[in-house]
């Protein structure tokens, strides 16, 4: 049963990271976050299985929900049953491809996007960006008030992303969030385990 002590969800970006991308992986996981999302989409479908067996293999060392992005096919290869995917790839899953998968996430930006995610069959949806963030530089920030009416607009599981940080966690959570997903922070910071500890549950 995977036990998350952290109430945070990581999303990679090997551009971004820090020092060992894999060492990277192996400091978060061991900190046992709610799950780690391999977001790496600027590679081929062939580099990210190869690199995907290795953060999977990590990620089960330590009891930690991994889970692969954008490419369908590998998850199903791999064996793996979370997947997170945008829009447009979760309009052309086939049923076969879901039914394959016990988690499914999606990128949401709009109310009628998080509904429309819901209705193909997602377990969860990610929505942002709620606040200002290096990676979406010159976009304004939806803010809570975007994040609330998604929120209401579905029954199942919201995650914020953008600007995530441990001193505006709790306003996520409050504005109806499971909780919220960090890219930057966990790739650059200089010490894990410290950052973590913003979001302990």
């Amino acid at each position: 049963m995977i036990m998350s002590m952290y109430n945070i969800v990581c999303v990679t970006n090997r551009k971004l990271c820090n020092g060992d991308f894999l060492e990277r992986i192996e400091e978060i996981a061991k900190c046992q976050p709610k799950a780690i999302i391999l977001r790496e989409k600027d590679i081929s479908e062939q580099a990210y299985e190869a690199l995907a067996i290795q953060v999977l293999d990590i990620c089960k060392q330590y009891d930690v929900r991994c889970i692969l992005h954008s490419f369908v096919d590998v998850a199903i290869r791999l064996q793996a049953d979370a997947i997170h995917v945008p829009l447009p790839i979760l309009r052309n899953m086939r049923q076969e491809q879901k039914e394959k998968c016990n988690i499914i996430g999606a990128s949401c930006h709009t109310v009628e996007e998080a509904k429309e995610a819901e209705q193909c069959g997602c377990t969860y949806i990610t929505a942002g960006h709620i606040f200002v963030t290096d990676c979406k530089k010159g976009v304004p920030a939806r803010g809570l008030d975007f994040l609330k009416a998604v929120c209401e607009s579905v029954s199942i599981p919201v995650y914020a992303i953008g600007g995530i940080s441990g001193e505006n966690i709790q306003s996520v959570c409050m504005a109806g969030a499971e909780s919220g997903c960090v890219m930057s922070g966990l790739m650059q910071c200089s010490d894990v385990a410290d950052f973590m500890e913003d979001f302990k549950k």
